[in-house]
């Protein structure tokens, strides 16, 4: 029995956090859920923590659900499959998409239903050559949750979201590279390799300047043109009193590599 249903190994300004439920292909329970928002909580309460890979233990990143977990009450009344997504996936979502930091998915082998758009919920991913993303929700009734119907056809577009919610078929790394769904494709033995030195570059950049791009590139699907102009003002204000900016200009003007701490102020 493993230890704990997530590891952490913490790097020089940045963490890795493993699913780590490989005999279950890393499918969420209870106790996953609350052990990952409890890692999650830990990086971001750390000032040290600029970036952040999250990945699986074993041959894949996460299959979803582990349907087992799932208790039918006693009257035989079916589980309130919403009442799920409330109090585990949607605050898993949100807590991504609001870190203070980046975020680098390194999926390995399958990533199927929720464990798909959890990967695609981060800020930048890259996927082993055997990687699979599979919208798996279809094949038992259901529809994507964990914010795929609105992941999905910002990375895609809606013709290829519908056909791979409806179909549910796999989207090799490869593909998923080619359609815009991924950062890259890299050959599996270099995966964490490959994410490792990405965070350890990320975590030596500009933190609020690569947060609030985030933010940016997040509203600009729901904005007009008038009003993301606007919010570019206004963010590209916040960025540029954070000693990071006068940091990066010192650095261009004096011709020497910036260094960046990620402070606010």
């Amino acid at each position: 029995m493993n230890e704990t249903p997530v590891r952490v190994d913490v790097g020089q300004g940045w963490r890795i956090i493993t699913l780590n439920r490989p005999d279950k292909l890393n499918a969420f329970n209870e106790a996953m859920h609350r052990a990952l928002m409890e890692a999650l909580d830990a990086a971001e309460a750390d000032p040290d923590c600029r970036a952040l890979v999250l990945t699986g233990a074993g041959r894949g990143f996460c299959a979803g659900q582990d349907l087992g977990d799932r208790m039918q009450v006693e009257d035989g009344e079916p589980p309130d499959l919403g009442a799920t997504i409330e109090a585990a996936y949607n605050p898993l979502v949100r807590k991504l998409r609001a870190l203070p930091f980046p975020t680098v998915c390194a999926v390995n082998g399958v990533a199927a239903g929720a464990g798909a758009n959890i990967a695609l919920a981060c800020d930048i991913v890259l996927a082993g050559r055997s990687a699979k993303f599979i919208q798996a929700f279809a094949r038992i009734g259901l529809i994507p949750d964990s914010g795929g119907t609105w992941t999905l056809p910002r990375l895609v577009g809606r013709a290829r979201a519908m056909a791979l919610a409806m179909l549910a078929e796999p989207v090799s790394a490869e593909r998923a590279e080619a359609w815009g769904m991924i950062w890259k494709a890299v050959d599996d033995e270099r995966l964490m390799e490959e994410a490792q030195k990405l965070a350890a570059y990320l975590a030596t950049q500009p933190t609020v300047g690569l947060v609030l791009i985030r933010r940016a590139l997040d509203a600009s699907n729901t904005h007009t043109l008038d009003q993301q102009l606007d919010l570019e003002r206004d963010l590209q204000r916040e960025a540029g009193r954070t000693p990071d900016y006068a940091e990066g200009v010192r650095a261009f003007m004096e011709k020497r590599t910036p260094r960046f701490t990620g402070r606010r102020a």
